[in-house]
């Protein structure tokens, strides 16, 4: 089985700056090489998508994006979401209908999701066997895969460490 795991769990020792300027620089090598632009709005939104390593729904990156008391408008965020996840650099959990950045853009990649329902922490795989399988029991049906995207949802090991220490 090829299974690969693009982004686990993020854990307490993370370095999250290091980890949204690495994110940054990945989207704008790869804007640049698609001859795309990532503009600054694109570039402030997927960075907010970055900030926390969970899911974000586009109103709240509405609301981080209000500055001075003025309101991002809604189609500006969206447009700016749908060119980032046509770009590949973020994905959309449709489960909860909110965005999460990718951490590997430069690789087109199905991805799978595990999404914890205590804290809301997601990781990341790409298990081209799994994909693999979909694909030939879809084609067995007489069915094309245009979008693979399967989301699991559970309780990551963090959650239920802590559940075990109460």
């Amino acid at each position: 089985m090829t299974r690969s795991v693009i982004q686990d769990f993020v854990t307490s020792d993370h370095d999250h700056d290091s980890c949204i300027d690495a994110a940054l620089a990945r989207a704008q090598a790869v804007c640049r090489a698609r001859g795309e632009r990532l503009t600054p709005q694109r570039r402030q939104v997927l960075e907010l998508v970055w900030r926390s390593h969970r899911p974000v729904k586009a109103y709240d990156l509405l609301e981080r994006l209000s500055t001075s008391g003025r309101r991002a408008a809604p189609p500006t965020v969206y447009r700016a979401l749908e060119f980032l996840r046509e770009a590949g650099l973020v994905h959309r959990l449709e489960s909860l209908n909110a965005f999460i950045g990718c951490p590997r853009p430069d690789i087109r990649h199905s991805a799978q999701f595990l999404i914890c329902t205590r804290c809301g922490a997601v990781a990341e795989m790409d298990d081209a066997s799994l994909t693999a399988k979909i694909d030939a029991n879809a084609r067995r049906l007489g069915f094309k895969v245009d979008d693979e995207k399967i989301e699991v949802n559970g309780t990551c090991r963090a959650c239920r460490e802590r559940d075990a220490a109460l």
